[in-house]
């Protein structure tokens, strides 16, 4: 079949080698090309842990506390607080526990095999070089800030996420980096990392177009209706029409989705990076700071703090708070390091009311994709949702119950 994914981020580029592999013939669509968003930016962790969400019981209690402290990784634009009423009400609706339980056995299905989908996607290409199996660390400054946090490990026991207690002097002797920043370590196994997200992704789409996909670059303004299904692409470059069209736009997927009829309750998560380019010294492995909710990832000649969340739309510049708490803490944390310069970055994660990424079928006809939705975990899981459209795709079943993703929830009354 004629294939047109939209999106050239990691969902994206997945999602058109796996159907590339099964015979198709796939055209990307992207307004910029490959990982020019947050596919370029994230922490580069393959988090197969990510299993419980950012909503979880007493959330609502504690935010406005976290709003007022400018150390806390919770941001928003105040500006942009009305529009935002109509999701946050969606949103805190979701931290209960019933609700986070519910999400991480949907997730866990999706990201536990995350490191061995991302050597399958990459296999016999450039990108594999990019590829670690590093532990994810949650490094936490006090025994009683863990203890604070063991209804989230208790999640993760109940979904078997494999990990390690240590105390920080133990681990301060594998990677002398730490000193004593943290009394507890967590060193959680089976995960992995990406040493240049955004180098890795190209790649990927480097190798795509190597095997005759077509990469192109231009905006789409409208989609095409046609018998209750999507019928084209409306674009700077005109009509772009196929058998099969996959959604993966990430943030600026809401727009399309409503048209297509998904109407899902969805914003943009703004998150931010700093990287310390050169640095004298590296950590070994990711580094979680408890505290800030932001990840230390040591990248491919630089040191990149990842993280925290702002709501605050799509098109407002970046705010100062943010990018200034992640540079008080990384220099709080590691006092002693050099390097050449600060580079900073915000991008959009795509956020649903439910934390649940969209993946399958938006019309029974079968015409229409999405796979969209990841929130914190896109790097993560990206390669398995493309490998899941592009069976749902070929008519074959996928080997996981893709129920909790299902696009079609909302159309119903």
């Amino acid at each position: 079949m004629q294939i047109l994914v939209a999106g050239a981020g990691i969902v994206g580029i997945s999602t058109a080698i796996w159907l590339q592999r099964a015979g198709h013939d796939v055209t990307v669509v992207d307004r910029e090309g490959p990982a020019s968003g947050t596919s370029h930016g994230n922490a580069g962790v393959l988090a197969a842990g990510g299993v419980v969400p950012v909503t979880t019981p007493g959330l609502l209690g504690k935010a406005p506390a976290m709003l007022m402290n400018r150390d806390s990784p919770l941001f928003l634009r105040w500006s942009y607080l009305p529009r935002l009423l109509p999701f946050l009400k969606r949103y805190m609706s979701y931290a209960t526990d019933a609700h986070v339980d519910k999400y991480g056995t949907a997730m866990s299905a999706l990201l536990h095999d995350t490191v061995e989908q991302h050597q399958a996607l990459a296999a016999d290409t450039p990108a594999a070089q990019f590829i670690t199996t590093d532990d994810y660390c949650f490094g936490y400054d006090t025994k009683a800030a863990f203890e604070a946090d063991r209804y989230g490990w208790s999640k993760r026991d109940a979904q078997g996420v494999k990990y390690e207690v240590v105390d920080g002097k133990t681990y301060g002797a594998f990677d002398p980096i730490w000193g004593e920043a943290f009394e507890t370590v967590v060193r959680c196994k089976n995960h992995g990392r990406i040493s240049d997200p955004g180098a890795y992704v190209r790649a990927l789409a480097d190798h795509f177009v190597a095997q005759g996909g077509t990469l192109h670059i231009t905006s789409i303004t409208d989609i095409e209706m046609r018998d209750g299904a999507v019928a084209a692409l409306i674009t700077d470059d005109g009509k772009l029409s196929a058998d099969r069209i996959v959604f993966a736009m990430g943030p600026w997927s809401r727009e399309i989705a409503h048209k297509l009829g998904v109407k899902v309750p969805f914003e943009s998560e703004r998150g931010y990076h700093i990287e310390l380019t050169n640095p004298s010294t590296m950590p070994r492995a990711p580094m979680m700071v408890a505290s800030g909710k932001f990840v230390l990832t040591p990248m491919q000649g630089r040191l990149r703090a990842a993280g925290v969340i702002e709501f605050g739309g799509l098109h407002a510049p970046a705010s100062r708070a943010p990018l200034d708490m992640l540079r008080r803490q990384v220099k709080k944390l590691l006092p002693g390091i050099t390097y050449g310069e600060v580079v900073e970055w915000m991008g959009h994660r795509p956020a649903p009311a439910d934390s649940l990424p969209l993946i399958g079928a938006n019309d029974s006809a079968g015409r229409s994709y999405s796979a969209f939705g990841h929130q914190h975990v896109g790097l993560t899981g990206g390669p398995k949702t493309g490998r899941m459209v592009a069976e749902l795709i070929n008519g074959h079943s996928p080997n996981m119950d893709l129920s909790a993703f299902d696009p079609i929830k909302y159309k119903r009354p």
